[in-house]
């Protein structure tokens, strides 16, 4: 009887008394402890009916029972479906009806508004809470001990929906095998021991924080100081005693913002890894003056997990996400037909691989759209793929701009643009124009104590760019709208500036 993803994250650390877990309020548990909760959550999750394929929606906040209910959903052979704490109760209606949950798990606060949406499915619901909730009082009468449920590579493992930036978030299935392949890899290529302390403030509720961040550790035994969220006085007290940090680029100029972040204060750490939003080659650069080290961007999708890294050893170069991941094939395609492009072109990202999803839950049609018979998903990026292999991201397909029947790059302009001394950041994106079919606009963030300068910005753009792509509208911003995972919202710009 075998279960390939609780065999090879967890069972092997049963009686390890080594510490793994190092929570904010200072408690340490071991991974032997983590396996252990982990069998008492599992009891009540099969005692209220979980059976093997069900789904568990957990709507929870960061917590070492959360990474226990994580190993305990794999054990017993469901489904771990993570929510954005952050949906609101019309949003979670939606998530809940699409995966027809066998349980909802929430945070006690919530267990009023989201027991009849519970109900509409029939579905248990339960709390689990920093201070415990109704899973946690269950589980602490339960034997530590559990029978693991056997699951084959093929069978789920977990349900994550999309962000829906554009239409309805789509449920994507990922395998025992699609989290543990990637998983191995990753272990690998970034070289991550049971030597290595994770500092860990991403959220669970997405790939990087649980399957990139968490699923790695786990193999590897590494510890994670689990932060319940980012807070940047902590991480910089935790780094002189740990050695990674897996981050989103706005940890990255958060820190660069912090007089006490320097080289000694990095002088430990081994690896930096940027992720789930291009990383400014400013913020690269910056970056390794500051601290001597440089960032190790990479580029995955929920679909997909980790797609490509740039090298441990070798050239990380700013504003590229590396080569492929090994096991995992990339290249570049002509958007419309799907045949294969020369290096130097521009053209849609596919992959295929064993870290490749099983297709979008209870959406056939749209699985049949993106996912090919021949393995290779088409992931929507549009990038370009040197003589080497080495992978840079144009953008979102769904970005591109088409004014007067030319194609129009937004990441072209938008470097160009931060390369201004007044300019922090920028978005640029089309919005309806009725002779040319698009115009461009590009919202601008100032650097600090600048004021931005709409003529003088565009004759700097001017020197770069061909006229057709220049922007014909300036916005400036406080900020960029972003979602969870530091992505910017350019749909709700299109939104915004459209009229």
């Amino acid at each position: 009887m075998t279960n390939i993803l609780y065999d090879a994250l967890f069972s092997p650390h049963a009686g390890q008394d080594m510490p793994f877990l190092i929570r904010d309020d200072g408690i340490v548990l071991s991974f032997d402890d983590v396996i252990k909760r982990a069998a008492q959550l599992a009891h009540v999750l099969t005692g209220v009916g979980v059976s093997p394929g069900d789904r568990i929606v957990v709507q929870a906040g960061k917590f070492s029972d959360t990474i226990a209910l994580y190993a305990a959903s794999v054990q017993t052979g469901a489904v771990y479906l993570p929510l954005n704490t952050a949906y609101t109760k019309a949003e979670l209606r939606y998530f809940i009806a699409d995966a027809g949950p066998r349980l909802v798990i929430c945070d006690p606060k919530d267990a009023a508004t989201l027991t009849p949406v519970a109900e509409e499915v029939g579905a248990v619901l339960m709390t689990l809470g920093g201070d415990g909730g109704s899973l946690q009082q269950a589980a602490n009468k339960q034997p530590t001990a559990f029978d693991t449920v056997a699951r084959g590579p093929d069978d789920l493992a977990a349900l994550l929906y999309t962000s829906g930036t554009t239409g309805r978030s789509k449920g994507a299935m990922m395998s025992h095998r699609n989290l543990l392949s990637n998983a191995q890899e990753l272990v690998q290529l970034w070289r991550i021991t049971d030597q290595d302390r994770l500092i860990h403030a991403l959220p669970i509720f997405h790939t990087h924080g649980l399957f990139v961040a968490m699923n790695t550790s786990l193999l590897a035994g590494a510890q994670v100081r689990l932060m319940s969220g980012f807070d940047l006085d902590v991480l910089i007290e935790e780094m002189p005693r740990s050695t990674l940090l897996m981050g989103v680029p706005t940890f990255y100029t958060r820190l660069l913002g912090d007089a006490r972040f320097d080289r000694q204060r990095a002088a430990n750490m081994r690896l930096f890894i940027s992720g789930s939003a291009p990383l400014l080659a400013e913020t690269h650069q910056a970056f390794e003056a500051r601290s001597g080290h440089r960032i190790l961007e990479r580029y995955g999708m929920t679909e997909t997990n980790m797609i490509t890294s740039n090298p441990y050893d070798g050239d990380r170069v700013a504003g590229t996400v590396g080569f492929a991941v090994p096991g995992t094939e990339v290249k570049i395609t002509d958007p419309e037909t799907g045949t294969a492009l020369p290096a130097g072109s521009i053209g849609m990202i596919e992959t295929r691989g064993p870290n490749v999803f099983q297709g979008y839950w209870n959406m056939p049609e749209k699985t049949a759209e993106e996912l090919r018979e021949d393995g290779f998903f088409i992931t929507g990026d549009l990038a370009v793929m040197a003589s080497d292999g080495r992978v840079s991201i144009v953008g979102r397909a769904k970005d591109l701009i088409i004014s007067g029947g030319y194609n129009i790059y937004p990441k072209e302009i938008e470097d160009v643009l931060n390369a201004d001394p007044t300019v922090l950041e920028s978005a640029v994106f089309g919005v309806p124009h009725p002779d040319s079919g698009e115009s461009v606009v590009a919202a601008i963030v100032a650097e600090p104590g600048q004021t931005v300068d709409d003529q003088a910005l565009q004759t700097h753009a001017a020197a770069h760019l061909a006229k057709f792509k220049l922007p014909r509208r300036f916005v400036v911003m406080d900020a960029l709208p972003r979602n969870t995972m530091g992505k910017v919202q350019k749909n709700v710009l299109r939104g915004r500036f459209s009229t």
